[in-house]
């Protein structure tokens, strides 16, 4: 099975430099975003999945919230989840991202993830086209004269 299939022109982002607070590893040491990475690219291939839209991104600046994940797709929503853990998180990061792939608009609703990617989300961002409406429409403004 592979990813690309249901996912279509999704893509996995790991932010390979991520590292937890009061990590004492040189500057240039391998760090837990990089083990991260190795884990979901061993969890898949294990599973028989191909995860060739998995993207190493040196630095995602949620320095505070490691290890640092996105799932994207240019027509859908884009999500961002930390706190991620390198030596358990892989399955149920390859389960949600199946499941973004899965959905037409990209959209999960919390109960829907795996547990570790519902307390974890830094922030799900609409789609690039400005034009675009997700979800649902806003109520129009009454505006008194």
């Amino acid at each position: 099975m592979s990813v690309k299939d249901p996912a279509k022109d999704a893509c996995l982002s790991v932010c390979f430099r991520c590292k937890p607070e009061g990590w004492r590893g040189d500057a240039e040491a391998r760090r837990p975003g990089a083990d991260l990475a190795d884990a979901i690219e061993t969890k898949a291939a294990r599973r028989g999945i191909d995860l060739e839209v998995l993207r190493d991104v040196r630095r995602m600046s949620q320095c505070k919230r490691p290890c640092v994940i996105a799932f994207s797709h240019p027509e859908n929503f884009t999500y961002l989840f930390g706190d991620l853990d390198p030596a358990h998180d892989a399955p149920a990061i390859i389960d949600a991202f199946l499941l973004y792939g899965a959905k037409p608009d990209g959209f999960m609703e919390r109960i829907e993830r795996p547990e570790a990617l519902q307390a974890g989300i830094l922030g799900r961002l609409p789609r690039l086209a400005c034009g675009a409406r997700q979800v649902e429409r806003r109520l129009a403004a009454v505006h008194a004269t």
